[in-house]
Formats: C-alpha cells, structure tokens, sequence
C-alpha cells in the first residue's frame, strides 16, 4: 500500500508538491509512482533558474524497468534542486517525500496548488489505474 501524506498537494502525473513556510514549493514524485518503477538508477532535474509552467516536462526519472518524464505541477522558477540524488538516486525509493524531493520553486502563484488533488483523490486515481 502507497504511503499519500495528508499536508501535500498532488499531480495525476504522479508528482507531489508541498508549500514550504517560506513560500516555496518542493516537488517529488510520490510513493505509488517509485514503487511502480522499481529500482530507481538516475533521476535529471531541472536547471536552477530555469523557468517552468505548470505541466511542463522538468526532469526525468530511469529505474531498472523503465524511464518517466517528470512535469512540474504549478508554475515558477527552479530555485534548488536535490544534489545528492546524482550521486544516491534510490533515494526516491527509501524516502520519496522527505530526502528524495526533485526540485524546488519559486511559484509565480501559489493558488495554482489549490487545481491539484488532494490525498484522498490521488489515491481514488491510483485505484482506478
């Protein structure tokens, strides 16, 4: 059974997103899209500074089984991204909401989160897969 966390935001993608106390968004991709990847060998983020708008392709995620686009689910500019997942990309298997976020923006507007899915809804679209 996925883990889906009540406090974040999520894309039908299979990205989550959470409003960090400072304004910012953090992004990932959620437990149910790590665990059918499997074993994941090498994750591309973004550029810092690199402009995204909502549903543009952000990165990519490769596992053993396969390769998936990551999109970015609001609009804004990348200001961080997760080093250390050049050098440990399974972490987005052991930790995909904590330690193995993706990126990092400066949302141009944070009502954008509000047209993404609650928890209990990414899960029902999970379930019906």
């Amino acid at each position: 059974m996925s883990m889906t966390p009540s406090e974040l935001k999520y894309a039908s993608s299979h990205e989550w997103a959470r409003l960090e106390e400072d304004g910012t968004v953090t992004i990932g991709i959620t437990d149910h899209a790590q665990e059918a990847l499997g074993d994941v060998v090498f994750v591309e983020v973004p550029g810092v500074g690199d402009r995204l708008a909502a549903g543009d392709e952000a990165g990519v995620v490769e596992s053993v089984k396969a390769a998936s686009d990551i999109y970015a689910p609001i609009s804004g500019e990348v200001i961080a991204v997760n080093e250390a997942l050049e050098d440990e990309p399974e972490t987005v298997n052991s930790d995909p909401y904590n330690d193995g976020w993706f990126f990092r923006l400066q949302p141009d507007d944070t009502s954008e989160l509000e047209k993404l899915l609650s928890a209990e809804d990414y899960a029902n679209h999970c379930a019906d897969e």
